[in-house]
């Protein structure tokens, strides 16, 4: 009996380990700069299959760079947000198609008041397919005209990803009364939610 038992389990944890597996293979992930990583998290947090989205910093020189020595703008990296998502429920065409609509990909190196190669408009690529879809979007979008000013957003491959304190994920949603919460990434929570309306997470 205990051996019935034993090899029962033995069969249920491999199938699970497969699914898992299944599972991890639709999962996909994109890093993207579009000004203070504050405001991209909380618009990407209620994008439907989206499973996570983590503000940090790429595109940069220094190993585990600090919020204080991005924020100088002399280590060139951006603020950024690596995107994790179900690959069977939204892709990266819808990401980018995100991305453009949120964010004023026109303003070299600023985005509002924010100012500093730190927040600057990037896409980073982990392989050439990304790299591909990237280039193709921003080309469409100068062939149809859709901003009035060039394009300034850098595709740059990603060498690497630092994540930002823990006090810097999840800000919106943990300090909505901070003014610069409710001048500043609401109205961009909000224009994302008009626009993506039937893209947006069920609330349950």
């Amino acid at each position: 009996m205990k051996k019935i038992i034993t090899a029962i389990c033995l069969i249920a944890q491999l199938g699970a380990f497969a699914q898992q597996k299944k599972n991890n293979e639709n999962l996909e992930t994109i890093t993207l700069g579009g000004g203070c990583y504050w405001c991209v998290e909380a618009i990407y947090e209620d994008l439907n299959g989206v499973k996570s989205v983590v503000s940090g910093f790429a595109g940069g020189k220094g190993v585990n760079p600090s919020y204080e020595e991005v924020s100088s703008g002399r280590t060139g990296y951006a603020e950024v947000v690596q995107i994790t998502y179900d690959k069977t429920v939204t892709n990266l065409e819808e990401i980018l198609q995100v991305f453009f609509e949120v964010h004023d990909p026109t303003t070299l190196n600023r985005q509002g008041a924010d100012v500093g190669t730190q927040y600057r408009s990037a896409i980073f690529y982990k392989d050439a397919a990304q790299k591909a879809t990237a280039k193709n979007i921003i080309a469409a979008l100068t062939k149809a005209k859709v901003f009035d000013d060039p394009i300034v957003t850098s595709v740059e491959p990603l060498a690497q990803f630092y994540k930002a304190d823990d006090y810097h994920q999840n800000y919106y949603k943990n300090n909505k009364s901070n003014r610069y919460c409710q001048l500043v990434i609401q109205p961009k929570v909000e224009k994302f939610q008009k626009v993506f309306k039937s893209k947006l997470k069920k609330q349950g």
